[in-house]
Protein backbone atom coordinates (compact mmCIF):
# COMPACT_ATOMS: atom_id res chain seq x y z
CA UNK A 1 0.00 0.00 0.00
CA UNK A 2 1.13 3.38 -0.88
CA UNK A 3 1.50 6.43 1.55
CA UNK A 4 -1.71 8.92 0.63
CA UNK A 5 1.27 11.59 -0.31
CA UNK A 6 1.70 9.89 -3.42
CA UNK A 7 -0.86 10.77 -5.39
CA UNK A 8 -1.47 13.47 -7.96
CA UNK A 9 -1.45 14.34 -11.44
CA UNK A 10 2.75 13.32 -12.52
CA UNK A 11 2.29 10.37 -10.60
CA UNK A 12 -0.95 9.69 -12.65
CA UNK A 13 0.45 10.97 -15.62
CA UNK A 14 3.78 8.68 -15.75
CA UNK A 15 1.43 5.19 -14.24
CA UNK A 16 -0.90 5.98 -17.17
CA UNK A 17 2.02 6.27 -20.38
CA UNK A 18 2.23 3.95 -22.75
CA UNK A 19 3.42 4.12 -26.60
CA UNK A 20 0.81 4.53 -28.94
CA UNK A 21 2.18 2.38 -32.11
CA UNK A 22 -1.02 3.92 -34.44
CA UNK A 23 -2.49 6.81 -34.10
CA UNK A 24 -5.11 8.85 -36.17
CA UNK A 25 -4.28 11.84 -38.68
CA UNK A 26 -5.31 14.10 -35.90
CA UNK A 27 -1.96 16.55 -34.55
CA UNK A 28 -1.48 18.91 -32.21
CA UNK A 29 -0.80 22.41 -33.54
CA UNK A 30 2.03 24.63 -33.52
CA UNK A 31 0.19 26.83 -31.10
CA UNK A 32 -0.63 23.44 -28.83
CA UNK A 33 2.99 22.37 -28.79
CA UNK A 34 4.48 25.32 -27.93
CA UNK A 35 3.31 25.76 -24.42
CA UNK A 36 4.35 21.49 -23.65
CA UNK A 37 7.62 22.29 -25.41
CA UNK A 38 8.07 25.40 -22.80
CA UNK A 39 7.42 22.84 -20.11
CA UNK A 40 9.52 19.94 -21.00
CA UNK A 41 12.50 22.31 -21.20
CA UNK A 42 12.11 22.64 -17.77
CA UNK A 43 14.10 19.65 -17.04
CA UNK A 44 17.25 19.10 -15.04
CA UNK A 45 19.87 20.82 -17.30
CA UNK A 46 23.39 21.26 -15.34
CA UNK A 47 24.71 24.92 -16.32
CA UNK A 48 21.34 25.42 -17.92
CA UNK A 49 23.28 24.74 -21.59
CA UNK A 50 19.99 23.88 -22.83
CA UNK A 51 21.21 21.55 -25.50
CA UNK A 52 18.46 20.09 -27.50
CA UNK A 53 16.32 21.00 -30.15
CA UNK A 54 13.47 20.19 -31.48
CA UNK A 55 12.29 19.83 -35.32
CA UNK A 56 8.81 19.37 -36.41
CA UNK A 57 8.12 17.47 -39.22
CA UNK A 58 4.34 17.74 -41.13
CA UNK A 59 2.69 16.70 -44.40
CA UNK A 60 5.88 16.54 -47.74
CA UNK A 61 8.67 16.37 -44.80
CA UNK A 62 7.77 13.04 -43.55
CA UNK A 63 7.97 12.09 -47.39
CA UNK A 64 10.79 13.76 -47.40
CA UNK A 65 12.13 11.45 -44.20
CA UNK A 66 11.22 8.47 -45.88
CA UNK A 67 13.48 9.36 -48.46
CA UNK A 68 16.36 10.05 -46.59
CA UNK A 69 16.00 6.87 -44.98
CA UNK A 70 15.67 5.01 -48.04
CA UNK A 71 19.04 6.26 -48.91
CA UNK A 72 20.90 5.58 -45.73
CA UNK A 73 19.65 2.13 -45.56
CA UNK A 74 19.84 1.08 -49.66
CA UNK A 75 16.85 1.19 -50.43
CA UNK A 76 15.24 1.68 -53.77
CA UNK A 77 11.72 2.79 -52.40
CA UNK A 78 11.61 5.75 -49.81
CA UNK A 79 10.27 4.34 -46.33
CA UNK A 80 6.84 4.65 -45.64
CA UNK A 81 7.68 4.58 -41.79
CA UNK A 82 7.34 8.39 -41.02
CA UNK A 83 3.65 8.15 -42.70
CA UNK A 84 2.69 6.08 -39.67
CA UNK A 85 2.29 9.45 -38.10
CA UNK A 86 0.65 13.15 -39.20
CA UNK A 87 3.32 14.61 -36.65
CA UNK A 88 7.33 13.53 -36.27
CA UNK A 89 8.50 15.91 -33.75
CA UNK A 90 12.71 15.43 -34.27
CA UNK A 91 14.71 14.96 -31.00
CA UNK A 92 18.34 16.54 -31.32
CA UNK A 93 21.12 16.71 -29.01
CA UNK A 94 22.67 19.89 -29.87
CA UNK A 95 26.17 19.72 -27.72
CA UNK A 96 26.99 22.99 -26.41
CA UNK A 97 30.56 23.93 -25.88
CA UNK A 98 31.37 22.88 -21.62
CA UNK A 99 34.49 21.96 -19.28
CA UNK A 100 31.91 20.93 -16.69
CA UNK A 101 29.19 19.13 -18.53
CA UNK A 102 30.14 15.96 -21.00
CA UNK A 103 28.66 15.03 -23.72
CA UNK A 104 26.60 12.04 -22.08
CA UNK A 105 25.34 14.49 -19.80
CA UNK A 106 23.99 16.57 -22.52
CA UNK A 107 22.05 13.93 -24.05
CA UNK A 108 20.89 13.12 -20.94
CA UNK A 109 18.98 16.05 -21.00
CA UNK A 110 17.64 16.05 -24.40
CA UNK A 111 16.42 12.75 -23.62
CA UNK A 112 14.82 14.08 -20.58
CA UNK A 113 12.84 16.70 -23.03
CA UNK A 114 11.87 14.25 -25.28
CA UNK A 115 10.13 12.16 -22.59
CA UNK A 116 8.76 14.70 -20.80
CA UNK A 117 7.32 16.21 -23.67
CA UNK A 118 5.59 12.67 -24.64
CA UNK A 119 4.16 12.67 -21.15
CA UNK A 120 2.50 16.28 -21.52
CA UNK A 121 1.79 15.22 -24.95
CA UNK A 122 -0.15 11.97 -23.75
CA UNK A 123 -1.77 13.80 -20.58
CA UNK A 124 -3.04 16.18 -23.36
CA UNK A 125 -5.05 13.41 -24.99
CA UNK A 126 -2.36 12.84 -27.97
CA UNK A 127 -0.96 9.03 -28.51
CA UNK A 128 2.91 9.20 -28.67
CA UNK A 129 5.63 6.50 -29.34
CA UNK A 130 8.91 7.63 -29.54
CA UNK A 131 10.90 5.64 -32.25
CA UNK A 132 14.86 5.64 -33.27
CA UNK A 133 16.58 2.95 -36.10
CA UNK A 134 20.14 2.86 -37.13
CA UNK A 135 19.70 5.45 -39.67
CA UNK A 136 19.12 8.15 -36.94
CA UNK A 137 23.00 8.64 -36.85
CA UNK A 138 22.81 8.51 -40.80
CA UNK A 139 25.09 11.22 -43.21
CA UNK A 140 21.60 11.67 -45.19
CA UNK A 141 18.95 11.63 -42.26
CA UNK A 142 21.43 13.94 -40.53
CA UNK A 143 21.37 16.44 -43.71
CA UNK A 144 17.87 16.32 -44.09
CA UNK A 145 17.35 17.66 -40.53
CA UNK A 146 20.27 20.22 -41.01
CA UNK A 147 22.02 18.80 -38.21
CA UNK A 148 24.95 20.92 -36.97
CA UNK A 149 28.61 19.10 -36.56
CA UNK A 150 27.82 19.45 -32.90
CA UNK A 151 25.02 17.64 -33.22
CA UNK A 152 22.70 14.00 -33.57
CA UNK A 153 19.44 12.80 -33.54
CA UNK A 154 18.15 10.92 -31.02
CA UNK A 155 14.92 10.02 -33.01
CA UNK A 156 11.77 11.34 -33.62
CA UNK A 157 8.24 11.24 -31.58
CA UNK A 158 5.50 10.27 -33.59
CA UNK A 159 2.35 12.07 -32.34
CA UNK A 160 -1.13 11.65 -33.70
CA UNK A 161 -4.47 11.33 -32.03
CA UNK A 162 -5.26 8.24 -29.91
CA UNK A 163 -7.78 5.91 -31.39
CA UNK A 164 -11.20 5.61 -30.38
CA UNK A 165 -10.48 1.75 -29.83
CA UNK A 166 -7.76 0.63 -27.77
CA UNK A 167 -6.66 -2.29 -25.98
CA UNK A 168 -5.46 -1.61 -22.58
CA UNK A 169 -1.56 -1.57 -22.02
CA UNK A 170 0.29 -4.81 -21.70
CA UNK A 171 3.32 -3.23 -19.89
CA UNK A 172 3.86 -4.72 -16.71
CA UNK A 173 4.74 -2.98 -13.73
CA UNK A 174 8.10 -2.77 -13.09
CA UNK A 175 9.11 -4.35 -9.61
CA UNK A 176 11.01 -1.22 -7.98
CA UNK A 177 12.41 -3.38 -5.54
CA UNK A 178 15.08 -5.14 -7.98
CA UNK A 179 15.67 -1.91 -9.40
CA UNK A 180 16.53 0.39 -6.12
CA UNK A 181 19.42 -0.60 -3.99
CA UNK A 182 21.83 0.39 -1.39
CA UNK A 183 25.72 0.75 -1.86
CA UNK A 184 27.42 -2.18 -0.89
CA UNK A 185 28.64 -2.66 2.72
CA UNK A 186 32.40 -1.26 3.29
Amino acid sequence: MEPDHLTGPALAAVRNRRSWSKVTDDAPTRAELLPLVSAAGRVADHSSLRPWRLIELRGHDRVRLGEAIAEATGDDKPSAKPLRAPLLIAVVASFQPSEKVPHWEQEAVAAGVAHTLSLLLDEAGWGVIWRTGHYTRSAPVARLHGLGPDEQLLGWLYVGGKPPHTHPDRRKAVDAASHLSRLPHA
